[in-house]
């Protein structure tokens, strides 16, 4: 007899507005626990100090989460210039001190430097694995964590306004694996001073945005499952820049089942990656070899 999974099959997207101070498993468990569903995961982690669109994958949704995670990421964000800090955010101790304060001629003048392909240390504070062990782990316990540069892509970074002084807020959008603590850091080196995030918010992760983004104080007001439905973003939405190909019901069942179809015209281009659609219900990305599909993922909704 076989195992009965716990929770229910609950399928879709959860566009959370994360709070401050809490964790991004501590938000996929909240979730998942109001919903009751088996499945459940994250297109991103936002450090604790940070808000914003954290979406939440539950059930089949979470097949797509790579999708999400490889998405253009957009944020504002909040510089302090002055002091350096050991997480790079306000939660760390302080490791330097500058009286160094930029005029906004001279931030505006260096933010071509940062756009484009740029070479960045992700900060020690991070989840980014050492020898099997986190970097914040390592960190946390007084341990030198050296990590490499990588090269990551920041295609927006435009400074919105300047509360005073000793702060500057901006706003970013950036590919995958950047670090917005790392990008205040090397701002700040880089204008002569030294500086950390005050505040950080997400305001965009893949194709969810702010706009449609709930809080999870109203979440747990809705607090049953018929009015938690209503919230919830098709599996689908995370796959919305992949092409679709309509699929007839014969043809659905054999991808069901793993097996290829050969299409007799309009087939796409050898290893373009599809989503394969009957009707409005999602069956599976497929991936082309110019004259049949292949099931790369198939999804039971």
């Amino acid at each position: 007899m076989s195992r009965r999974k716990k929770g229910e099959k609950i399928d879709g997207w959860v566009v959370l507005d994360k709070p401050l101070g809490m964790t991004s498993t501590q938000a996929v468990g909240r979730v998942r626990w109001l919903f009751g569903a088996q499945k459940a995961g994250h297109g991103g982690t936002l450090d604790p100090l940070a808000t914003g669109v954290l979406p939440i994958a539950l059930g089949e949704a979470t097949k797509t989460v790579p999708f999400v995670m490889d998405g253009r990421k957009e944020y504002r964000f909040t510089l302090r210039f002055g002091e350096a800090r050991s997480t790079e955010d306000a939660e760390g101790a302080v490791t330097a001190s500058s009286d160094v304060r930029p005029s906004d001629a001279a931030i505006m003048a260096l933010l071509g430097r940062f756009i484009g392909e740029v070479e960045q240390t992700p900060p020690a504070f991070s989840a980014l694995k050492i020898e099997g062990q986190r970097a914040y782990d390592l960190a946390r316990a007084g341990q030198t964590v050296e990590l490499k540069p990588r090269k990551v892509v920041i295609e927006r970074l435009e400074l919105l306004e300047r509360p005073d002084p000793d702060h500057a807020d901006f706003v970013v959008a950036c590919g995958k694996g950047t670090y917005i603590r790392s990008l205040g850091r090397d701002l700040a080196l880089a204008l002569g001073t030294v500086g950390h995030l005050s505040a950080l918010r997400r305001t965009a992760a893949g194709p969810f945005r702010e706009e449609a983004a709930i809080s999870l104080s109203k979440l747990e007001a809705l607090g049953h499952i018929p009015a938690l439905l209503g919230v919830l973003a098709p599996v689908a939405t995370a796959l919305d820049d992949i092409p679709a190909l309509a699929m007839t019901e014969a043809q659905a069942d054999r991808l069901r089942q793993g097996q290829p179809v050969f299409l007799t015209r309009d087939a796409p281009p050898s290893g373009a990656l599809c989503r394969a659609e009957n009707g409005s219900r999602l069956i599976a990305l497929v991936r082309s070899d110019g004259a049949s599909i292949q099931p790369v993922r198939v999804f039971n909704l």
